[in-house]
């Protein structure tokens, strides 16, 4: 229950989480992100106004409104990214209201969100991958440990998964990717699927996991486990690269999520094409692959100056 608005607003609120979960199906960690965002919004709402918030306070909101509330985040501190997405949250909760006929007001879509500066991928070098992958196999006294988190990482760096997709693979599906050829069909955000290729040796890592894995793990079964054989917590992940960081001196932004990053920039710079990328990635739009042109800039001047007839003149 949110102290700061009132049942109809609480209902309300309730119904548009049902609807981003069953219609959009969005993740229990992206729902919430936004019940913090309102729930911070209304909280505002209720200090400006002076009041519980209602439907009709929300249907009577002005542009001013809208600009103190942005004053206020600005003065907390929050950064841009964390407004425009806050912002994001809004629009949509404000516009599921104007569909379903619970307000009339339009006011919100008028409001400009703040610019986020344009982040670069920041993906590891080819050989800080690979390195990465072996010395996370021996950094854990348990070698079926060592052999988990490498196979575990080979899927992000090998097919481009995003951690939390590895972590809902089943052994099912892990047995599949040890045949020849094999793919994976992967659910990514939204519910959106893509099949991805296995590498060999991505495989061969899994294999060699599920040969030293202590547990029977029955078809259904997460592949990946802890010590006391329940679904790999992502914090454990997190925890190792961490540590594998922490011995190979590598930056910050040495994370799990980074490779796949680097998976995609070492393709792009293996002369792969920003299409079939995107498909690897599951990406909705081309231009969030085409972040990693300015990643590997320097591949695409040598491509250039090796092949475009002008470059070559002399």
């Amino acid at each position: 229950m949110i102290a700061a608005a009132e049942p109809a607003v609480v209902k309300a609120l309730s119904d548009w989480q049902d609807w981003l979960a069953h219609e959009r199906r969005y993740s229990a960690h992206t729902l919430d992100g936004y019940s913090r965002d309102l729930n911070f919004f209304l909280k505002f709402l209720c200090g400006h106004l002076g009041h519980g918030v209602g439907l009709n306070d929300l249907n009577r909101l002005s542009t001013r409104d809208f600009r103190g509330y942005l004053a206020r985040r600005n003065a907390d501190g929050l950064g841009r990214t964390s407004t425009a997405r806050a912002m994001s949250t809004l629009k949509s909760f404000f516009k599921f209201l104007e569909r379903e006929g619970r307000i009339s007001s339009t006011i919100i879509q008028t409001v400009r969100i703040p610019k986020v500066p344009k982040s670069i991928p920041k993906a590891l070098s080819i050989e800080d991958a690979l390195t990465t992958l072996e010395v996370v196999e021996e950094l854990s006294d348990e070698p079926w440990v060592g052999k988990r988190d490498r196979a575990l990482l080979s899927l992000l760096y090998g097919c481009g998964l995003r951690l939390g997709e590895a972590l809902k693979l089943s052994r099912d599906e892990g047995q599949r990717a040890l045949e020849a050829d094999a793919t994976l069909v992967i659910s990514g955000k939204g519910g959106k699927q893509r099949v991805v290729p296995v590498l060999r040796a991505v495989g061969k890592a899994i294999s060699d996991y599920l040969d030293h894995c202590p547990y029977r793990l029955a078809g259904s079964d997460p592949l990946f486990v802890g010590v006391r054989g329940k679904r790999l917590n992502p914090a454990i992940a997190q925890k190792q690269v961490r540590e594998v960081r922490a011995l190979l001196n590598l930056p910050a932004s040495a994370t799990p999520h980074a490779l796949r990053h680097s998976f995609a920039t070492h393709l792009l710079g293996g002369g792969g094409d920003l299409r079939t990328i995107q498909e690897l990635l599951g990406h909705a739009s081309l231009s969030s692959t085409q972040r990693y042109t300015e990643v590997d800039g320097e591949h695409l001047s040598q491509v250039y100056e090796a092949a475009h007839p002008r470059a070559r003149r002399r």
